[in-house]
């Protein structure tokens, strides 16, 4: 019989790579590889630098296991904070949005956690939508292809409850501060907010209102340092802007709420 892999010898070589979790990443590619040439492989993959999430094919999130493909957004797990914020909001048989959705992360775990969830979710790459719709197929969600709200049914408008947008917020001058795994990993669509990060931002919360129902809230992601410009902008918007945050997940959540 052949020898069965050693755990404790990838975790080696990963920790020598300078992965943080070696033990536990050890664990999860011998779990995942099939032959030793494969295990082989993805620990190559992985001593170089790629996201353990791009080799494995999938990541926990919410509780969740959310597939992911090579190049797609991998989902933080400060967004999570974002989730519990939309899901505490949420009535049973919302319509609800994942606009810039990347592997259709958000939209899947508040679907998964609110009854009756109609879901809809849109992203600019064709990579990413591909990598959502097997997200949320199983949970009767539809993915887009196209930029921010342009292809969504025009049914939907004035009648979303939620609204999530974990849209692209890192400033253009910040990019090559980011940990290579996503500098190198991730496309820079899914990363790049402009010059002060907000570019997409603004562009989200212009139109929000048109979409939004009464009552409906719009829910973003970003930095300490921009929640009070993004709250300024969802007023200009005609939100109402509430900033909440959250110690423990070092994550800042904005949410706009439409007039009734």
């Amino acid at each position: 019989m052949p020898t069965p892999p050693d755990p404790s010898a990838v975790a080696a070589t990963l920790r020598r790579a300078g992965c943080v979790f070696a033990e536990e990443e050890a664990r999860l590619l011998v779990e995942a590889a099939g032959t030793p040439g494969e295990l082989a492989g993805m620990v190559d993959r992985r001593a170089a630098g790629e996201p353990l999430e791009h080799i494995l094919g999938w990541t926990e999130f919410h509780g969740l296991r959310i597939l992911l493909d090579p190049r797609v957004f991998v989902p933080r797990r400060r967004s999570e904070f974002l989730v519990d914020r939309a899901v505490a909001l949420a009535v049973p048989g919302a319509v609800v949005v994942d606009l810039c959705c990347g592997s259709g992360a958000l939209g899947a775990a508040v679907a998964t956690a609110v009854a009756g969830v109609d879901l809809h979710a849109t992203d600019l790459d064709p990579a990413a939508v591909r990598c959502a719709g097997r997200n949320v197929a199983a949970l009767g969600g539809r993915v887009y292809e196209g930029d921010l709200y342009d292809p969504l049914p025009e049914v939907l408008r004035g009648r979303v409850h939620l609204l999530l947008a974990n849209v692209p917020y890192v400033p253009t001058a910040d990019l090559a501060l980011l940990p290579a795994e996503a500098r190198d990993h991730e496309d820079r669509i899914a990363l790049d907010g402009g010059a002060d990060g907000l570019d997409v931002l603004r562009r989200v919360a212009a139109t929000a209102g048109r979409w939004l129902a009464p009552g409906g809230h719009l829910l973003v992601e970003s930095s300490e340092r921009q929640a009070a410009g993004i709250a300024e902008c969802f007023a200009r918007s005609g939100l109402i802007p509430q900033v909440v945050h959250s110690d423990d997940a070092f994550a800042t959540v904005v949410v706009g709420t439409a007039p009734r």
